[in-house]
C-alpha cells in the first residue's frame, strides 16, 4: 500500500479521518460517515510496513509496552495528522485525525463572533466542549491565532499531541507535547506557570490535578484555554466541580465562579444546502448571575440564562440549531435530535 498515495486521496476527498486495520480495506470518514476506499484488504505485512513509516522509535517502544501510542506528523505541502496506533485482536490498527496546515478564522470556521471576546480576555478559564470530533481542537487553535495576530503575548500550549502549528506574529508561541517534550500534562501545567506565560493552552483536563492547576493558573492572573468532554455548558460546570471530594466542592464552587469567563459547546450537524457539516454552537457567557449560580450549586439554572440572554451574546444550542433550520442549512429532523429543543 502506498500511504503517501492514501493519505493524498484523503486530503483531496475532504476526509476527517482515515482508518487502517489488518482484514479491511483503508476506511476514509468523510462528512461524519465511513466509506471504504477499494475492496482490497489490508494484510498484516501492509500494517506493519505503515506503523515502520510513521511511528518514531519512541513511540514504537511506547507502543509495545502500552500497546497504543498516540503522536503526530506532518507530510510537506499536503497537511498534518494526529496519529493512534493500537492493537485490536493481537493485530496493529491505525486512526489518523487530518490537520490542515492553515489555522481557520473563527468566520471560516462558522462560529460566532462573539467568541472573539475570549481572546481580549488578560485572565480566567474557557473552556471549549463537546464530543470527540466536534472540532474542539480546532476552535481552540483558531482562538489562539487570534490572540497571536492581535497582541504580543507569550502563548504556552500543552498538547497530547500538538496538532496545529503556530509560528509567531505578534506573540510568542511555544508548544509542548505530552510524551516528547514533558512527561504529564500535569507537570507541564505546573512548569508553565514558571515560564512567564500569557496564555496557557491545556489540549484538555483530564483529572483532578490538572484541573486543580488550571483553576490556580487562571487564578493567579493567567488565560487559560481548555477542553472537556461533556454535552453543554452547564454540565461542563457540574463535571469540574464533581471531580473534588464533596468536602472539597463549595471552596471549588467559589474558584470556578470567581475564574471562569466562558463556556463554549459545540457540535457538527450534516448540511443539507451543500456536502459537509456545519458547527452548532452554545455560548455560556460568565456575568455576575452566573457566578452566583455557580457559587450557590444552582446550576441547574444555568440554561435559563443562557436562554434570555442573548442581547449579550449567549446562545442555547437549541437556538442554534433553530437558527441554522431557518438559514435552511440542516434539516429540522437533524435539529429535533437535540432534546432541548
Amino acid at each position: 500500500m502506498n500511504l503517501d498515495e492514501l493519505l493524498r486521496h484523503a486530503v483531496a476527498e475532504e476526509a476527517s479521518d482515515v482508518h487502517l486495520s489488518q482484514g479491511q480495506p483503508p476506511v476514509f470518514r468523510i462528512n461524519g460517515t465511513l466509506t471504504r476506499r477499494g475492496d482490497q484488504p489490508l494484510t498484516a505485512d501492509d500494517m506493519e510496513q505503515v506503523v515502520d513509516q510513521i511511528t518514531p522509535r519512541d513511540a514504537r517502544r511506547k507502543l509495545e509496552e502500552m500497546g497504543e501510542v498516540d503522536f503526530s506528523f506532518g507530510v510537506a505541502g499536503l497537511s498534518r495528522f494526529r496519529v493512534n496506533v493500537y492493537r485490536q485482536r493481537g493485530a496493529l490498527a491505525v486512526a489518523l485525525r487530518i490537520i490542515p496546515f492553515r489555522i481557520m478564522s473563527l468566520a471560516e470556521l462558522g462560529l460566532p463572533s462573539t467568541l472573539e471576546t475570549f481572546c481580549d480576555l488578560r485572565h480566567g478559564l474557557v473552556i471549549v466542549t463537546g464530543p470527540t470530533g466536534s472540532g474542539k481542537s480546532t476552535t481552540l487553535a483558531a482562538l489562539i491565532d487570534l490572540i497571536n495576530e492581535r497582541y504580543s503575548r507569550h502563548v504556552i500550549t500543552i498538547e497530547d499531541p500538538i496538532e496545529h502549528l503556530h509560528r509567531n506574529k505578534r506573540s510568542i508561541v511555544h508548544q509542548r507535547e505530552v510524551g516528547s517534550d514533558t512527561r504529564t500534562f500535569g507537570r507541564a501545567l505546573r512548569a508553565a506557570l514558571r515560564q512567564d506565560p500569557d496564555v496557557i493552552l491545556l489540549g484538555e483536563i483530564r483529572d483532578l490535578d490538572s484541573i486543580r492547576i488550571a483553576l490556580q493558573a487562571a487564578e493567579t492572573g493567567h488565560l487559560v484555554f481548555t477542553t472537556l468532554h461533556t454535552n453543554d455548558a452547564p454540565s461542563s460546570v457540574d463535571r469540574i466541580i464533581d471531580v473534588f471530594s464533596p468536602e472539597q466542592q463549595q471552596q471549588v464552587r467559589v474558584q470556578l465562579a470567581a475564574t471562569l469567563q466562558g463556556v463554549v459547546a459545540q457540535r457538527l450537524v450534516p448540511r443539507i444546502d451543500r456536502p459537509g457539516r456545519v458547527v452548532a454552537v452554545e455560548i455560556l457567557l460568565v456575568n455576575a448571575a452566573v457566578r452566583n449560580l455557580i457559587r450557590e450549586g444552582k446550576t441547574h439554572q444555568l440554561p435559563s440564562i443562557i436562554q434570555t440572554s442573548g442581547r449579550t451574546g449567549m446562545q442555547s444550542m437549541a437556538a442554534s440549531l433553530r437558527e441554522l433550520v431557518r438559514r435552511g442549512v440542516i434539516s429540522p429532523e437533524e435539529a429535533g435530535q437535540d432534546s432541548s429543543l
